[in-house]
C-alpha cells in the first residue's frame, strides 16, 4: 500500500505513536493500532523509525506468540524520555545546584514544595466536585494530570473477593517534565507524592520513578474492600 500521508501528517502521527507509548507502555503493536485508529502497517513504520532512532525500546511480554516472532511490547527508551522533555533540564538543575550550595538541601525541599503547590492547587480544583472515594478520586487525577502533559493512566490491582486483599488503583505517569532533574533532587518526587495524598485523601505509595530509571512512574492508591462475613 502506497503511503500518502504528507510529511507534517507522517510527524504528527509519529509524536502521537510516541506519546502512546509513553502514557500506556509497555504496549503492543496492535494496542497501538486500535488506539490511535490507523493501520498496523503504519504504526510498525513509526514504531521502526523511533527505535532506530532509540526513542522507543522492545520488551518481551508473555502470552500467545507468533510463529517465529517473539511477543514484543514497547516503552520510551531514555532518550525518548529526553525528547519529550523541555531543553531546560540542564538549566534547572544548574540552578537547583547552587540553591543547594548557597542556601542549604532546606531551601531546595522548600522549593519542591512550592513547585508542586501551584500544580496541586489546578488539580484540586479539578478534584472539587469528585466523589470522596479514591479510586474515583484516581480517575479525576489521571485525567487533570493528562490535561498537565503527564501522560497519565490508571488500573484497578488487587483481588477484592480474597480474604485480607489489598486493593486500590494503580496510577502510572509516562511522561515527567523534570525526570532528568528529579533523579538527582529527589525532593522533587517526594513533594509530588506527598500532594497526591493531600489530593486523594489517601497515604499514597510510590513504587518506581522515572528518575530512577524506571520506563513509568508508579504509583499505588489504596482504596477501601468490603470485609467478608466470617464463617
Amino acid at each position: 500500500m502506497v503511503n500518502t500521508d504528507t510529511p507534517t501528517q507522517e510527524s504528527r502521527t509519529r509524536d502521537r505513536v510516541l506519546r502512546v507509548v509513553s502514557q500506556q507502555g509497555p504496549v503492543s503493536i496492535a494496542a497501538l493500532t486500535t488506539v490511535l485508529g490507523v493501520t498496523e502497517t503504519a504504526v510498525r513504520r513509526h514504531v521502526d523509525s523511533l527505535h532506530t532512532d532509540g526513542l522507543v525500546e522492545p520488551r518481551e511480554v508473555g502470552g500467545p506468540r507468533r510463529r517465529g516472532r517473539p511477543a514484543k511490547a514497547w516503552v520510551v527508551s531514555s532518550a525518548g524520555h529526553r525528547a519529550l522533555s523541555a531543553d531546560y533540564d540542564d538549566l534547572a538543575g544548574e540552578a537547583l545546584r547552587f540553591l543547594r550550595r548557597t542556601a542549604g538541601p532546606d531551601a531546595v525541599q522548600a522549593f519542591a514544595e512550592e513547585r508542586m503547590a501551584g500544580l496541586e492547587q489546578r488539580i484540586a480544583e479539578e478534584l472539587a466536585t469528585s466523589p470522596d472515594d479514591p479510586a474515583e478520586r484516581a480517575e479525576a487525577l489521571v485525567r487533570a494530570l493528562t490535561a498537565e502533559g503527564y501522560s497519565a493512566s490508571a488500573r484497578p490491582v488487587g483481588t477484592p473477593d480474597a480474604p485480607h486483599a489489598l486493593t486500590g488503583v494503580q496510577l502510572c505517569q509516562g511522561h515527567c517534565p523534570v525526570q532528568h532533574v528529579a533523579s538527582e533532587f529527589p525532593e522533587l518526587c517526594e513533594a509530588e507524592t506527598e500532594a497526591f495524598s493531600r489530593l486523594l485523601g489517601v497515604h499514597v505509595q510510590r513504587l518506581a520513578t522515572l528518575a530512577h530509571g524506571d520506563h513509568v512512574c508508579t504509583t499505588f492508591v489504596p482504596t477501601p474492600t468490603t470485609e467478608r462475613p466470617s464463617r
